[in-house]
């Protein structure tokens, strides 16, 4: 017996209401944040949107449907969307035994990144003391300081929504005894200079401005920086390895090793990256 897909069902759902060009309209693919489901719908359905996010909820059996308009863009990475059905954006999800809890429509969480966050983790070798300069509601922060033996880890977030959520996320999984989250810009926090063995940063599109101030944080035999950027699908990972390897020679820092790779697609021609790079400070 072939089984139906969950879009195929909403597109049955929606068969007596919509013409077969609206109906093909609709996209092949969402994206589940726990009780949430947020969905790009081109403008030309406005009409029907109620009936399509009655349409997705009750098929895939969430509580809130929310319409993505746009990119995320800004310094806080606020996701730009609206409501179609549904009583409260926030929302739970877990993810390598971690739990994340978020407001869909005030906070981004990208799923794609699942592989990223736990190959990090896994990196960070026992001891380490870490410092997650865009910590966010603990994208980073919370595999590293529950799945590493750390010894300790430094989160700086200054967009206050996702600060609030950071704070709960460590009590939830337990380890707000090990994080010391900052409040405010990373560039004016409290953070030892040569006091680091590992500096995250990972804001999109592009953390190369930061560069300079990890490669000052890390300790002075060395340490890694973790550079996340999004370039041109053509340029590829070699693009990305060299901007990384001249931002780190600009700050007066040497590359002792890098090795870059691609995170997950961002966008038409776009590919997020990331350069995992040894630093010794200048």
């Amino acid at each position: 017996m072939t089984r139906i897909g969950p879009i195929e069902r909403v597109r049955a759902r929606l068969a007596g209401r919509l013409s077969a060009e609206e109906l093909r309209a609709l996209p092949n693919g969402y994206q589940r944040l726990g009780a949430v489901l947020v969905v790009k719908l081109p403008e030309s359905l406005r009409p029907y949107f109620p009936e399509i996010g009655g349409a997705y909820r009750e098929e895939l059996g969430v509580g809130t449907v929310l319409r993505r308009r746009g990119p995320i863009v800004g310094e806080f990475r606020i996701p730009s969307t609206e409501l179609l059905v549904g009583a409260t954006t926030e929302t739970e999800t877990r993810e390598n035994g971690i739990v994340y809890r978020f407001d869909a429509a005030r906070v981004m969480f990208a799923a794609g990144n699942r592989t990223e966050r736990i190959r990090l983790a896994r990196a960070v070798a026992p001891g380490e003391t870490v410092a997650d300069l865009f910590a966010g509601i603990g994208y980073f922060t919370l595999p590293i300081a529950v799945l590493s033996r750390a010894h300790r880890i430094v989160a700086c977030e200054a967009n206050p929504t996702s600060f609030g959520y950071l704070q709960g996320n460590l009590r939830r999984n337990g380890v707000a005894d090990r994080v010391e989250a900052l409040l405010g810009p990373n560039e004016t926090a409290a953070l030892a200079e040569g006091g680091f063995d590992r500096v995250v940063l990972g804001l999109l599109p592009s953390s190369l401005p930061w560069v300079a101030r990890a490669a000052r944080l890390v300790r002075a035999r060395g340490g890694w920086v973790h550079v996340h950027e999004v370039v041109g699908t053509r340029d590829g990972v070699a693009f990305a390895e060299a901007n990384a390897r001249n931002a780190v020679g600009r700050a007066g820092a040497r590359v002792v090793s890098a090795t870059a790779r691609e995170v997950k697609p961002y966008g038409p021609g776009r590919v997020h990256t990331v350069v995992d790079l040894r630093v010794v400070p200048g």
